[in-house]
C-alpha cells in the first residue's frame, strides 16, 4: 500500500500580529459586519491554480529567496531561471473540466461552512477571474479553459456559494510576480527575484505607483464586480509602507467602502486599521485573544493540492473547531482543488461528517462566543476528557464540550466546574435533559444510557 505523503516543511508559515498592534475600527458598518463575521465561526478556504497541476506549494517555487524550503520536490527544473519559465506557461495547459461550482457549493453547505476564502489570485499573478487589467487570467486565449461556460471560476463559485446562503471573502495576493510593474522583466543581473519587487520602490516611485493603481484597480473588481462580497482577505504581508512597499491602503479603504459599506479587510500580518481581524496560519493561539481572529488551517497536506496527502479525520476536524472558536476564532478550514475541478473526496468525506455532527450540535458552535476558563478538565471515574467551553451570545447558556480521543467512550458521570452555578443540564445529541448534583468540585453530571459508553466526535452539554 502506498503510504501517505508528508508535506514538507513550508517557509512561508506565519504566526499573527501582536494583539497590542490591532486597531478597533471607528466604523460601525465595519464593527456590524466584524459582529457577523464572528458568529461564522466555520470558513471554507480553497487556494486553487494552475499549480494544482504539479502539487506543488502553490506558486512558491518561483521566488529564490524561497527555494530552501519550496523547490524540495521540483525535479523538473534546472535552476530559476527555467523554472520561471515553466511555472508561468502552465495556464497553457490548465483546463479543469471537471469544475461543476453548484458541486463546491452544496458541499460546503453540507458541510458546515459559512464562507468561502477563495484564491482568486496567487503570488503568481495568475487570475482565477475575468480582470480586465492582466492578460494572465484563466479566461485568457492562451488558457485552455477560457471556452468553457463556467471560465470565469471565482464569480461562477461566488455565485453559486451566495445561492447556498454563504458569505464571500475573496483572497488576493498584494505581491504580483508575473507583473512588470512588480518583478521587472529584463533588468540587468543581477535581480533578486524573492518575494519583494526586483527594484526599491523609493528609488522608482512612477514605476511603484503603476503598480499601486493596477493592484488598486483589481481589487475594487473583486469587492465591485463580482456580486456582493463581505470581505478582502490580502495576502503578502511583505507589502507594507514599514518596507517601503506602501499600497496606500487608507484611500483604497475609502474607495471600496464607499462601494461597499462595512467591507472587512484584512491585511494580513500587516497591523493597524485595515488588519480588521488577525490570522493565524497553520496554528491556534493557545490562549484566548480579545481581539477578532481566524485561523487558517489545512484539511490534509498543504494549502494547494498535493497527491497522496493525508487528511485530518473527522473527529481532527471537530476537536481543531471547537479549540479555535473556545479561544474566540474563526476556523478557515482548507482544501486544494485539484487540476481537474474537483475537490479531493478524501477531505470532502472529512468535512461532510464533521457537518453531520454540525447538523446535530451547531447551537454549541455557531453565534457562540470564547467563556472564560475556556478549556477545563471533566473527571470520569476511570480517566479525564478535555472540555472545552463556549457562551450563547446574548445570555449566560453555557456549552461545555467534551473532546473525546478516537477509541475513548463516555463513562457514566462526569464532575466538572465552569465556575458558576448551575440550574438545567441539557445534551444537545441525542436531545435530552441530564441530572445533576453539586459537588465540591462543582457539578457531578449523569450519563444516561444511549449517551453513556459511546464515543461520539465530541458531546456539547448545555448548561443554563
Amino acid at each position: 500500500m502506498k503510504k501517505d505523503k508528508k508535506p514538507a516543511p513550508r517557509g512561508d508559515v506565519i504566526n499573527h500580529s501582536p494583539t497590542e498592534n490591532y486597531v478597533w475600527p471607528a466604523d460601525p458598518e465595519v464593527l456590524k459586519k466584524l459582529e457577523w463575521f464572528q458568529d461564522q465561526k466555520l470558513g471554507f478556504m480553497v487556494h486553487w491554480g494552475p499549480y494544482s497541476q504539479l502539487g506543488i506549494m502553490e506558486s512558491w517555487s518561483l521566488s529564490d529567496g524561497d527555494a530552501h524550503w519550496s523547490r524540495k520536490e521540483v525535479d523538473w527544473a534546472d535552476n530559476g531561471e527555467q523554472l520561471r519559465e515553466r511555472y508561468f506557461a502552465l495556464n497553457k495547459t490548465f483546463n479543469p473540466l471537471r469544475f461543476h461550482p453548484e458541486d463546491w457549493s452544496d458541499f460546503a453547505y453540507r458541510a458546515g461552512y459559512k464562507y468561502l476564502v477563495f484564491t482568486t489570485k496567487h503570488h503568481d499573478g495568475f487570475c482565477m477571474y475575468d480582470t480586465k487589467y492582466s492578460d494572465y487570467r484563466i479566461t485568457a486565449p492562451d488558457c485552455p479553459f477560457h471556452t468553457h461556460p463556467k471560465a470565469d471560476i471565482a464569480r461562477h463559485l461566488f455565485d453559486a456559494f451566495r445561492a447556498k446562503g454563504l458569505g464571500i471573502i475573496p483572497y488576493f495576493s498584494k505581491p504580483d510576480w508575473h507583473c512588470p510593474w512588480y518583478w521587472v522583466p529584463n533588468q540587468k543581473r543581477p535581480i533578486a527575484y524573492d518575494r519583494n519587487p526586483t527594484y526599491d520602490p523609493r528609488e522608482k516611485p512612477e514605476l511603484w505607483n503603476q503598480f499601486v493603481r493596477f493592484t488598486h484597480a483589481q481589487m475594487m473588481e473583486l469587492v465591485t464586480t463580482m456580486g456582493p462580497v463581505e470581505g478582502l482577505w490580502l495576502d503578502g504581508g511583505q507589502v507594507r509602507p514599514h518596507n517601503g512597499q506602501d499600497l496606500r491602503m487608507a484611500e483604497f479603504a475609502a474607495k471600496a467602502r464607499q462601494a461597499v459599506p462595512g467591507l472587512l479587510i484584512a491585511d494580513r500580518t500587516v497591523g493597524g486599521p485595515y488588519e480588521n481581524y488577525i490570522t493565524p496560519e497553520q496554528t491556534v493561539p493557545e490562549h484566548a485573544l480579545d481581539v477578532p481572529w481566524e485561523s487558517c488551517v489545512v484539511a490534509g497536506g498543504g494549502f494547494a493540492f498535493t497527491y497522496g496527502a493525508a487528511y485530518k479525520s473527522p473527529r481532527e476536524l471537530v476537536h481543531l473547531l471547537m479549540r479555535v472558536i473556545s479561544r474566540g476564532g474563526n476556523l478557515a478550514l482548507n482544501l486544494g482543488g485539484q487540476p481537474d475541478g474537483r475537490l479531493p473526496a478524501q477531505g470532502m468525506a472529512a468535512s461532510l461528517a464533521m457537518g453531520e455532527w454540525l447538523q446535530h450540535n451547531g447551537e454549541a458552535v455557531y453565534a457562540t462566543r470564547a467563556c472564560a476558563p475556556y478549556e477545563l478538565t471533566a473527571k470520569g471515574a476511570q480517566r479525564d476528557i478535555a472540555c472545552v467551553l463556549t457562551r450563547c451570545k446574548g445570555n449566560h447558556h453555557t456549552y461545555a464540550t467534551l473532546l473525546l480521543n478516537e477509541g475513548e467512550v463516555l463513562p457514566a458521570s462526569i464532575t466538572l466546574d465552569i465556575g458558576r452555578e448551575v440550574s438545567e443540564a441539557y445534551a444537545l445529541h441525542p436531545a435530552q435533559q441530564l441530572s445533576f448534583t453539586p459537588c465540591a468540585e462543582g457539578i457531578r453530571i449523569a450519563l444516561p444510557a444511549g449517551i453513556a459508553g459511546t464515543s461520539p466526535l465530541a458531546l456539547p452539554i448545555k448548561l443554563i
